[in-house]
């Protein structure tokens, strides 16, 4: 759910079903506050950070001490992306009620940060892990190749977030300011999009640069707040259109087709294939929630009774805003918005594509609603989306950082003092926010190199599904041995990469393997394939060579279960 999907942001965001709605200077001043509310939150978490005793402790952990609301924050708002606020309203009108099956990943999700979040974050205080990595080489055995392993399974899921969201932040500012067709800087004439790209690459690299994972954390306080206020507020002025909450049910059930109405068979070619949505509810999910930004939030909060609340919140809070924003914008637009087919494809009455619903419906009844007020709150959501787009951003600049200076860069370089894997990391952050911005600008003029990258985006999850086996292995069984699971994330990964659309890169051409892979994508998650084929190699590896010393093992189930 972390993503943004840019074919349906196309080209000129803000559309209305009459005229573009005129929300005269408070789009610029409403950013303006937002941005220097984030920098003036870096340079406090800088100042933070100077009485902390391990620099890198504090960099990439706010010091292990984070309270409930920010850790329940900052983890909402790293899950939450601007693909829930755009993309879920747009598959519900769209295609009715059977996309909301996918509300069922957030239990899960939160039983995740309950069962496995909590353990995680206990060991990783116990022992002074930092990264994914540090966790499963200790258990295993430290090992190049099974170091390396992690490290890829985690760059894999980062670094397509980090291009798209920053991609996805150029356009929504050309959304934003649609008014204006270009600025000149210095002689360049520079379009909005442009210029969006370059300030969200910006202002994030920076606060993330000097305030590390503190600067993150209450960023994504602030940005969280504002997203899930859109999200509650956007349902409110769907059944404000719509006269009441009963009239709304009311007409949803009179005015749309019965198949919008229900869930398709199983066997039915519906993009939401019910196997496929419950599947992905079941491993994507967890994917999302053992990635390395969140696995960062586990060691970072307080206690054990911070991550327990902080599951709670999210159990509760995400599927109301959920609702509201998602269920109530979707059914409510396809009521209030009379489709149009476009060359087949579903779009709204003016030919914008269906993502917009939720922005339509802001733009067209804040302003009734609230009067001038309704402005400020229509630019203010249009920058929580902005604000989506950089908390999903920041988290994984943040993390890449982490994964090359902890998992590549002091292994290699064990004398290094932490001081100086620190700065290491921030000018990681700096050479991967000038390339995520460099390849977002390339895109335009290399056919295919964003789509390419878009496609492969949302293959993100299913990679870093491949860590589920060796997570609960750790956690629940330690059964498995260093070769097994070096050889099962290798297998889950490769077989990742078989389906659609690397599979085509890979295998060039329609192959039997390709053709059976593109059939297996339509019916189950993508992760789930790869899972079943990582564990098979897991535990057959793992039969056949040596499992760590039971001492160790022993030792490591007493650290998983000692209270903190």
């Amino acid at each position: 759910m972390e993503g943004l999907r840019l074919e349906s942001l196309g080209s000129g965001f803000l559309a209305t079903t009459e005229a573009p709605l005129s929300l005269g200077t408070w789009p610029y001043i409403v950013l303006a506050f937002y941005l220097v509310g984030l920098l003036s939150l870096g340079v406090v978490s800088l100042l933070r950070s100077r009485r902390a005793t391990s620099a890198e402790t504090d960099y990439y952990l706010a010091g292990r001490g984070q309270g409930v609301i920010v850790t329940s924050l900052t983890i909402m708002a790293t899950f939450f992306s601007s693909f829930a606020i755009l993309t879920f309203p747009g598959w519900i009108y769209e295609g009715g009620i059977a996309p909301m099956l996918y509300a069922l990943n957030l239990p899960v999700a939160a039983v995740a940060i309950y069962l496995l979040g909590n353990r995680i974050r206990r060991i990783g205080r116990k022992r002074g892990y930092i990264t994914p990595a540090d966790m499963v080489t200790d258990y295993y055995g430290d090992s190049p190749a099974l170091r390396i392993m992690i490290a890829l399974t985690g760059a894999l899921y980062v670094i397509p977030y980090v291009v798209i969201q920053i991609k996805g932040g150029g356009l929504l500012a050309d959304g934003l300011f649609q008014e204006i067709e270009h600025v000149s800087i210095f002689g360049w004439q520079v379009t909005m999009e442009d210029a969006g790209v370059a300030a969200l690459s910006l202002v994030t690299m920076i606060y993330v640069i000097i305030g590390g994972m503190r600067s993150v954390a209450w960023t994504d306080v602030m940005q969280g707040i504002i997203l899930l206020s859109a999200m509650v507020l956007s349902g409110v002025a769907v059944i404000y259109a719509l006269e009441g909450p009963s009239n709304f049910f009311a007409r949803v059930s009179s005015e749309l087709d019965g198949s919008l109405l229900t869930v398709p068979d199983p066997e039915d070619t519906n993009p939401h294939n019910v196997w496929k949505i419950l599947t992905f509810c079941a491993f994507a999910s967890l994917a999302s929630i053992i990635q390395p930004a969140q696995w960062m939030r586990f060691y970072a909060a307080r206690d054990s009774k911070t991550l327990r609340r902080a599951a709670i919140a999210f159990s509760t809070i995400l599927p109301v805003c959920f609702i509201f924003g998602v269920f109530l914008v979707g059914l409510g637009g396809r009521v209030l918005y009379e489709p149009e087919m476009i060359d087949g494809i579903v779009h709204l009455p003016d030919g914008s594509k269906t993502d917009q619903v939720l922005i339509h419906v802001i733009q067209d009844y804040f302003p009734e609603m609230f009067g001038t007020i309704g402005l400020i709150l229509v630019s203010l959501i249009l920058v929580a989306v902005m604000a989506a787009s950089m908390s999903t951003a920041d988290s994984n600049l943040h993390a890449v950082s982490a994964i090359v200076t902890r998992d590549l860069y002091h292994p290699y370089r064990k004398k290094s003092s932490e001081r100086e894997r620190t700065w290491i990391g921030r000018l990681v952050i700096i050479v991967a926010t000038i390339a995520a911005a460099t390849i977002t600008f390339a895109g335009k003029d290399l056919r295919g190199l964003l789509d390419t990258i878009t496609a492969f985006f949302f293959l993100a999850m299913a990679f870093s599904a491949q860590l589920v086996p060796i997570t609960f292995d750790m956690i629940f069984l330690r059964r498995g041995s260093r070769w097994g699971a070096i050889a099962g994330l290798a297998a889950g990964l490769l077989t990742v990469c078989l389906f659609p659309p690397l599979g085509q890169l890979l295998l060039g051409g329609e192959g039997w393997v390709l053709k059976g892979t593109t059939t297996l994508k339509g019916l189950l998650d993508v992760g789930l394939c790869g899972i079943i084929v990582n564990v098979a190699v897991f535990i057959l590896v793992s039969f056949f060579s040596p499992r760590p010393e039971k001492s160790h093992r022993e030792a490591f189930a007493r650290d998983l279960k000692e209270v903190s």
